[in-house]
């Protein structure tokens, strides 16, 4: 990695925040500045998490569902187990209809909650990058079709670009309320934005 890229990171306030707080990324924030706002996910509830690697996200909704909820974490690359006893992750591609099955299979019932911070290799190339964003982006909205329980919530990372709107049209028509959000610890010069649909409609 390039090294003023790191020195960068090394200045950055959520990096160390994590660091200090003991959690896996600076990415933990971006999901508890939404939850804040938004109250998407509460005590109880069951979370399905996307993209879970290495975890952060999966350690933010453990602590906001507590002992009675229970999240789930499915990565391609395998996530540094969890000591707490309601959290399980599983190796896994979400665009494999093998592993909705294996979702399924470990959930203890319904999602409440369906949350999506898988991200493509970045090429570099924009036009590239934005669509197999909006890509990944659906194929989490495909899943949260088939594992949200009526009036749950999805919320998942989109690039900004001009197949934008129509992935925001879609989750539209499952969805009572949709907002697009920046949360603070998202970096401002990050194309990077967040889709929330609240109130699944079944």
């Amino acid at each position: 990695m390039p090294k003023a890229w790191i020195r960068e990171r090394k200045k950055d306030y959520y990096y160390k925040k994590a660091k200090m707080e003991k959690y896996r990324s600076r990415a933990t924030y971006k999901l508890f500045q939404a939850v804040e706002k938004y109250h998407f996910i509460k005590i109880g509830d069951v979370v399905l998490d996307l993209g879970a690697a290495p975890g952060g996200w999966t350690q933010a909704a453990r602590k906001i569902v507590g002992e009675k909820g229970f999240v789930l974490g499915v990565d391609l690359k395998p996530v540094e187990p969890f000591p707490e006893h309601n959290v399980r992750t599983i190796i896994g591609d979400i665009t494999e209809q093998e592993t909705i099955k294996q979702i399924l299979e470990m959930l203890p019932r319904k999602a409440d909650v369906v949350i999506s911070d898988v991200s493509p290799n970045i090429s570099g190339v924009w036009e590239l990058d934005h669509a197999r964003q909006i890509d990944l982006a659906q194929k989490a909205l495909e899943i949260a079709l088939e594992t949200l329980k009526p009036r749950g919530s999805f919320f998942v990372k989109v690039f900004q670009g001009d197949m934008l709107n129509d992935f925001i049209e879609m989750v539209k028509q499952h969805f009572e309320d949709v907002k697009l959000i920046k949360p603070k610890a998202s970096r401002s010069k990050s194309s990077e934005m967040f889709v929330l649909g609240i109130c699944f409609e079944h």
